[in-house]
């Protein structure tokens, strides 16, 4: 090869070198082989805001009452609850516990007494209703001894010897239920305490009768909210150690409110002579009160139960007389 061809390879080598770009380095490489940080590289991610109330492994800790289906208005309910505990801690449990103090157990016995006999009407009637035929004849009985021995119902004459026709609670929201009406929702209401839309109904229904079937003086708002009053009193005075027990307990709305649906439902089934009514549980006894200046706790005497304890009737296929 001559020298002027070999130094024109020579020349093309070196033009070709020359176009050709230098290889691209970004700052994060050469950071990196510098053993030098760089922004563009990724940084180690910080740890992620922990939320309170998220689960946090076997250290969770939860606060919120479980939802109950028997219960959509919760929210609701245990605000009412609460205005409820407010008013009877600052007013209408100081009166029932002076109204204790001032009237003498034998007058409060005999007003609890003619009240009760004011309502037998209404539970022969849903006896009748439940083609319970014996005991609609009893209830009728023991209305009768007690109208006229019992001087108005003033004593109680027909619990003792030789009748032995203790009182029983019925009325139309036990109807419902024995005829597989469902409850509806629970409520907690004023003046009422722990119900469900279903006894709701049957309490303005047993209410009504009365008035709507004898007229005077019970669709007299002079006999009826003195009566009512006295009646409302007389629950509150002497559920004092009941309302007691439910406040200490953990959850005192829940209490009330699984007792309340706890104890209906055995008293139906009780009714329907499918099993014996069951006590309710935890610290609450079965006369225990709602916390409210309202009806009795669930109404806990059992209807098909003497007054000494509860007692099933013979278990059926279907509803008994």
């Amino acid at each position: 090869m001559s020298l002027t061809t070999f130094t024109t390879v020579l020349l093309m080598a070196g033009s070709q070198a020359d176009a050709t770009p230098p290889p691209q380095v970004d700052a994060a490489s050469a950071a990196i082989a510098l053993g030098q940080p760089s922004a563009a590289a990724p940084q180690d991610n910080p740890p992620a805001e922990t939320d309170p109330n998220q689960a946090q492994g076997d250290g969770i800790v939860v606060t919120a009452r479980e939802s109950d289906p028997a219960d959509p208005l919760d929210e609701v309910n245990v605000q009412s609850f609460k205005a409820v505990q407010s008013v009877d801690k600052a007013v209408v449990g100081p009166v029932a516990q002076g109204y204790k103090k001032a009237v003498p157990s034998p007058i409060r016995s005999g007003l609890r007494n003619i009240l009760s006999n004011l309502s037998e009407p209404i539970v022969f009637l849903n006896y009748l209703l439940q083609f319970k035929l014996g005991k609609s004849a009893e209830t009728l009985g023991r209305f009768t001894v007690n109208s006229t021995l019992g001087f108005a119902g003033l004593f109680d004459i027909a619990k003792k010897k030789p009748f032995h026709l203790p009182h029983r609670n019925n009325g139309f929201g036990y109807t419902l239920g024995y005829y597989g009406v469902k409850t509806g929702p629970y409520l907690y209401l004023p003046l009422i305490g722990p119900t469900t839309v279903r006894d709701l109904f049957g309490r303005v229904v047993d209410l009504s009768v009365l008035p709507a079937a004898v007229g005077q003086p019970f669709n007299d708002p002079a006999f009826a909210i003195p009566t009512t009053t006295v009646r409302l009193l007389d629950e509150r005075a002497e559920s004092q150690n009941e309302v007691e027990a439910i406040r200490a307990s953990a959850d005192p709305y829940a209490t009330v409110r699984d007792n309340y649906l706890r104890q209906r439902q055995a008293e139906i089934d009780a009714l329907r002579g499918r099993t014996a009514p069951a006590e309710p549980t935890g610290t609450v006894p079965e006369d225990a009160q709602p916390l409210a200046p309202a009806l009795p706790y669930g109404s806990t005497t059992p209807d098909d139960a003497p007054a000494s304890g509860p007692a099933a009737e013979p278990a059926t296929a279907g509803p008994t007389a």
